[in-house]
């Protein structure tokens, strides 16, 4: 298939279509494969509420020893990011290969990708920490104007709040950038930076959009939820091939 060329406009309800299409080649698998992750995810997440609120002294929980209970969550978090983690990456591989006009079989969602893993934990880290150093920053202004009035504290707090709506947006695609794009650390970001911004209101509108869709399936519980995932996922996959091209640099496709 020809491959996309990068940095072309976003067309929200192109992305969407495309995204459905892309889900209906094979919407069984992609649940399927979802389900498996959640029973897999699930006794890790067990695991670590209930080691936490054993740490929390909360009655009621069976009892630990704190050290034990200390080991235990470190297992069940770091079993649980794992876990979800190889979800993500097989549920964006599903959809690539749908996108490409290819139906998957099973084994491309549950392949596993130590290094396509590890650059998505990366990147995610990455980010967060970018969201810490603002909010530190912010909080330490917000403290020193506090001194001097206390109702001057809202500035960073506005502040704050804009950066965070900003960063959000034209960082939407950061677990594609680092699953199909050869970036160093922090690269990532800046290459989310540079295409989305020139877009960034379509990006937003684009953002309300999936909201909207996700807010139409919680109105279904549980089953809305579970299903829009996998088409959220497909629709977001589109919409990045649009703005950042189809070119696979890692080879997260193929394998190699």
């Amino acid at each position: 298939m020809t491959e996309t060329p990068a940095n072309q406009p976003l067309h929200v309800l192109q992305a969407i279509e495309d995204g459905w299409n892309a889900f209906a080649k094979a919407p069984w698998t992609f649940l399927l494969f979802q389900a498996l992750v959640a029973v897999i995810a699930l006794p890790f997440a067990a695991l670590t509420a209930v080691c936490s609120a054993r740490i929390a002294s909360v009655p009621g929980i069976p009892d630990i020893h704190p050290v034990g209970a200390g080991i235990l969550l470190v297992v069940g978090l770091v079993g649980y990011i794992i876990v979800v983690l190889w979800g993500v990456v097989g549920l964006i591989r599903g959809s690539w290969q749908c996108l490409e006009g290819v139906k998957p079989d099973f084994n491309t969602f549950t392949r596993w990708d130590g290094e396509a893993t590890g650059r998505l934990f990366i990147r995610a880290i990455e980010l967060f920490v970018l969201f810490a150093v603002i909010g530190l920053i912010c909080s330490l202004v917000g403290f020193g104007l506090v001194q001097i009035n206390q109702a001057l504290a809202i500035i960073p707090l506005i502040i704050a709040l804009v950066f965070f709506i900003y960063l959000s947006i034209n960082q939407k695609f950061l677990p594609f950038i680092a699953l199909f794009k050869n970036n160093g650390s922090f690269e990532a970001i800046q290459t989310g930076r540079s295409v989305v911004d020139p877009s960034w209101w379509t990006v937003l509108w684009f953002f309300i959009v999936e909201a909207i869709i996700n807010a139409i399936a919680a109105a279904f519980q549980y089953g809305g939820l579970f299903v829009v995932v996998p088409v959220l996922i497909c629709i977001s996959t589109a919409a990045y091939r649009q703005l950042f091209g189809s070119e696979d640099q890692t080879g997260l496709i193929s394998g190699n």
